[in-house]
């Protein structure tokens, strides 16, 4: 129901149904295209993404089809025109507490959504059909999927419960960040898209900007206040050239979706053309050519009041219809309209000094507030506003709120230092980088072995301007990587809750990981969605590192597997939870580990709703971690003997360590990507780089038994003539290939991927790799063992877990790393239905990602 005063009831988002004529003054002002939702008490701006083409839906706020590029925000389902964003209601999710609003209703109501349900979708109360791809039509939640008619929502229960996901969702309730000098595309760590301005020419030829008008026909730019004429800012619209002043009026109102009472507003001529109106005159009457010169221009006004009608509506109530109507003489002051509203709210208060008014501009883009001085005239302050825009003051509301002062803070995480200092050293080196104030700015924890701090800062200017000078400083020629992160409410979390913290690696699988960023962000909290190119894994795990027990879902190839666990080793004695499991949706070229793990050999595109209830009832495995210590050192470097030529290096291993022509294989794929990053856009074409390479390779014959020593568990092993060793630890090896074998062995044990072995298999060239990956032959077996010490003749390609390099001369030790990893293995079966948020995830496929 529309919110029950003015001026925020106008807006899309918050009017009456669909082609319902607005009354205004005992006649209708048109059909005015508004949205049927609820008005959101708590106002939240969207993050709006870049343009794209989107199938099969509509605009919010004009209710037409969008057949031309548009935006979507990346937190919730709203999609508009490119010209609509202007009037788009600020009803994003909220996702965490701030100063605002730090107080959660309880129970949560629904955050409905109308429109863009897939067709055919079931209505949860009447079980008919609610979905249509004609148009905008139905309802669902944004958080639990829950989808409706809009006449039957109202019929079902109001709290929303989180659907299926409930158990893996972090609560906006645990989630507190103080945020007011930041932008929401800041705080969900989402890449900035550009503002288009409403008057630019991009925009101006668009789909509601008409070409040549026809005969008989004027076009008008109408600007609505003293800022739009200033930015050069309008709408057009298309009268008659016999149309009455009230036909012109009316119009005008419909091009900025108002429906007041035509008496209420009148349009001016302009005080000062903009330079596009200069060269030409006005149309009139009288002129037969106007409609070959530019557009006529007026602007839009209200005409001026003795006295009105103001809603003011509470900060503490959490009701959508908190608000009370106060009548706003030319000697209203602020303090009397608050001491006036508290008695309407029925506040009975002491001392009325205690509450302010808090002026709130809630645009789609950002929501603005200003506390105003008590003894402003108010009705003044509504007439500057009027005259600066009448669509701003149409998207004002004021909030009579507690005047309480709240201790900023802030959390900044800074990566890309230097490792292993000391906590002075880091203070140092951010003061002489970035001129950081010692008074309200402090380093509340070090990870000094990735080289990053968080840093605390209690002055949100200084917290502002240390994010943005961050972005554009390099330490030892490093660029710095900032971050501002939420605080989570660990000791509200609901006792079934186990949040998902999921990771992604944008740049696997042929650029699909962008694709579910977007849709994992929307089903679950966008605050436990991270890229892992903006910071690698460690801002995740420091934000989740007070979470008593919870979850990880890396999004990615093994490598990026990999890097993970390593983070999880390094960050283990400062997590609350020692051992989180950790689930794969495999975006990688060969995948093995997410193969073994029943995670497929590559993600295709599948329901990114399904991935996350598989991985709600996966079960829990126990996989080998081990550790590679590199020594590398010259042999026979003269008299002295040996002669150190880098320091050791320690990495660890999960799948398995190739050495030799496996690895060099690995070496030259990732040398031609890095080479050309922009052709390794999908797994078809990464396999036929490492076909070519083969090859080339098939001529060349290395002898690296003749190259290396190899002793397991302190004995001495005889290698046959080979030209690859590897180390396997998982029964998939180069894209599901099994190198051991299944056939039984009397020597050896049956491997198994948490019995505290490695598998020790040897190729004899690419013919033989080639066979093996293709079920012809096995590798040869040569050992199994927990201890094994390399030495390596000359420089030879090393590969672990998929990430390649030349390793020198010298020792490699490999050994158990002392624990083993928890994982996620997908059930062979189903346990739960996600058929009641089958229209929620539909709007989450790829198919309706732009293209």
């Amino acid at each position: 129901m529309p919110c029950p005063g003015l001026p925020w009831d106008r807006l899309p988002g918050l009017g009456m149904a669909p082609g319902s004529p607005l009354q205004a003054g005992g006649r209708a002002v048109g059909q005015v295209p508004v949205v049927l939702s609820p008005c959101p008490q708590v106002p939240v701006a969207h993050c709006f993404g870049p343009r794209g083409l989107y199938k099969r839906r509509f605009c919010a706020v004009c209710r037409k089809g969008l057949e031309v590029p548009a935006l979507r925000c990346e937190v919730c389902e709203l999609h508009v025109h490119l010209d609509c964003v202007p009037f788009a209601c600020s009803d994003c999710r909220q996702c965490h507490l701030d100063r605002h609003h730090d107080h959660e209703q309880t129970p949560r109501p629904h955050h409905w959504r109308e429109g863009n349900p897939v067709p055919g979708a079931r209505c949860e109360a009447c079980k008919r059909t609610c979905g249509s791809s004609d148009v905008l039509a139905g309802v669902h939640c944004e958080w639990c999927g829950l989808q409706a008619h809009s006449s039957c929502s109202v019929m079902l229960a109001s709290e929303c419960t989180f659907g299926h996901l409930r158990s893996m969702l972090l609560p906006p309730a645990c989630v507190r960040l103080l945020s007011r000098n930041f932008r929401k595309t800041h705080c969900f760590r989402i890449a900035e898209a550009p503002e288009p301005g409403e008057g630019d020419a991009e925009d101006s030829a668009g789909r509601e900007v008409p070409g040549s008008p026809e005969s008989g026909k004027l076009t008008m730019k109408i600007f609505d206040g003293d800022d739009a004429l200033r930015r050069n800012r309008f709408r057009l619209v298309t009268v008659s050239r016999q149309a009455r002043s009230e036909e012109v009026l009316e119009a005008a109102l419909r091009a900025y979706y108002l429906s007041k009472d035509l008496g209420d507003f009148e349009l001016q001529a302009l005080p000062l053309a903009p330079q596009a109106c200069q060269t030409g005159s006005s149309a009139t009457e009288g002129e037969e050519e106007g409609s070959r010169g530019p557009p006529e221009a007026q602007v839009l006004r209200v005409r001026p009041r003795a006295q009105e009608s103001l809603s003011i509506y509470s900060g503490w109530l959490e009701v959508g219809e908190a608000c009370v109507s106060v009548l706003v003489t030319m000697q209203s002051t602020v303090d009397t309209v608050v001491q006036e509203a508290l008695q309407l709210l029925g506040r009975q208060v002491e001392d009325p000094g205690s509450f302010q008014l808090e002026e709130v501009f809630m645009g789609s883009r950002r929501v603005q507030r200003t506390i105003l001085a008590p003894e402003e005239l108010l009705l003044e302050r509504l007439r500057m506003i009027r005259k600066t825009s009448v669509q701003q003051f149409g998207q004002t509301r004021f909030y009579v709120v507690e005047a309480r002062v709240v201790a900023p803070r802030v959390s900044l995480f800074i990566g890309g230092l230097p490792p292993d200092l000391s906590s002075q050293e880091y203070s140092d080196l951010l003061h002489k980088a970035m001129a950081t104030k010692a008074a309200v700015v402090s380093v509340s924890h070090i990870y000094a072995s990735q080289g990053a701090v968080v840093l605390d800062v209690t002055c949100f200017a200084e917290a502002e301007r240390l994010y943005m000078l961050a972005r554009d400083t390099a330490v030892q020629g490093r660029p710095l990587t900032a971050l501002v992160l939420p605080e989570v409410l660990h000791t509200k979390l609901p006792p079934d809750c186990r949040p998902l913290l999921v990771l992604v690696n944008p740049k696997s699988g042929g650029l699909k990981g962008r694709d579910l960023l977007s849709s994992f962000r929307k089903l679950l909290n966008p605050h436990q969605v991270f890229e892992l190119t903006n910071g690698g894994p460690l801002p995740g795990l420091h934000l989740f590192s007070r979470v008593p027990c919870f979850r990880v879902l890396v999004c990615g190839g093994d490598g990026t597997v990999g890097w993970v666990l390593a983070a999880l080793e390094q960050t283990r004695q400062q997590l609350a939870c020692r051992e989180p499991s950790v689930a794969i949706l495999p975006l990688g070229t060969g995948n093995d580990l997410g193969r073994v793990l029943r995670w497929g050999a590559g993600y295709n595109g599948e329901d990114p709703l399904s991935m996350l209830v598989a991985v709600d009832e996966a079960d829990a495995v126990l996989v080998d971690r081990w550790t590679i210590l590199l020594d590398a050192q010259e042999a026979g470097g003269g008299e002295n003997g040996l002669t150190d030529l880098e320091p050791p290096k320690v990495v660890q291993m999960s799948n398995y360590c190739g050495i030799g022509i496996d690895a060099e294989l690995s070496l030259d794929f990732h040398q031609a990507r890095e080479e050309e990053p922009g052709k390794f856009t999908s797994r078809f074409h990464n396999k036929g780089v490492y076909v070519r390479a083969g090859l080339q390779k098939m001529s060349q014959a290395r002898s690296l038994h003749k190259e290396l020593r190899l002793q397991v568990e302190q004995r001495e092993v005889e290698l046959p003539s080979i030209e690859g060793l590897i180390f396997i630890n998982i029964p998939s090896w180069g894209s599901g290939a099994n190198l051991w074998g299944s056939d039984s062995d009397p020597r050896f044990e049956r491997p198994r991927m948490d019995d505290g072995l490695l598998e020790v298999v040897g190729v004899t060239g690419v013919i033989h790799m080639g066979q093996v990956q293709g079920g012809l032959r096995s590798g040869i077996r040569i050992a199994q063992g927990s201890y094994f010490r390399i030495t390596l003749l000359k420089a030879t390609p090393v590969q672990v877990d998929g990430e390649p390099w030349v390793q020198a001369p010298g020792h490699i030790i490999i050994s158990a790393a002392g624990f083993k990893v928890h994982m996620l293995r997908k059930a062979k079966k189903p346990r739960k239905a996600t058929a009641s948020r089958d229209s929620h995830a539909d709007g989450l496929t790829l198919e309706g990602d732009p293209k």
